[in-house]
């Protein structure tokens, strides 16, 4: 495991799309997510005997970062690009609770971007043994120059990579 309590199975399939996988048959609120897979540990319970809600953010961040990797656009290429993805917003809702043990399927897709500025990501937790929703994310991200940290226009390769996998054009 890895300290946020990714799996090394999920680790190593991060980068496929999983068609043939178990957890497509979660109920998903789009089609064909991008997936990885969270087991709760101890250092993620908090006072009320349940996962933290921060753990929670936690995994939606990992998971959408490393969506974004598997497209081909991770740390290096935003640095050589000069441009990012900044989270501008995040909204959360928090339906279920998660105890010690449960394995958590986080599934994220692009489901809007205008293509100049902003792009809008969801991003789901699904309890892998119960099929309940635990969380929907709805985030907002910003294109920024990273040396200046003001948001500017993305450059083709984001045209490129993000496009084809946007859900709702």
């Amino acid at each position: 495991m890895t300290n946020s309590g990714v799996s090394r199975e999920a680790d190593a399939q991060a980068g496929s799309t999983q068609t043939n996988h178990a957890w497509n048959s979660l109920a998903w609120d789009h089609s064909a997510p991008f997936m990885r897979c969270f087991e709760v540990r101890a250092e993620h319970i908090d006072a009320l005997a349940h996962t933290n809600n921060t753990i929670y953010v936690n995994w939606c961040m990992e998971t959408a970062w490393a969506h974004t990797t598997c497209l081909g656009l991770g740390a290096a290429e935003y640095q050589s690009l000069d441009r990012a993805m900044a989270l501008r917003r995040a909204e959360y809702d928090y339906l279920c609770a998660t105890r010690l043990g449960d394995t958590v399927v986080a599934g994220t897709w692009i489901t809007g971007w205008d293509r100049r500025l902003v792009m809008k990501r969801q991003v789901q937790l699904i309890n892998a043994l119960t099929g309940t929703v635990v969380l929907r994310a709805r985030l907002d991200f910003v294109c920024i120059e990273i040396s200046s940290g003001k948001a500017k226009r993305p450059p083709p390769a984001f045209i490129d990579h993000y496009t084809p996998v946007i859900i709702n054009p």
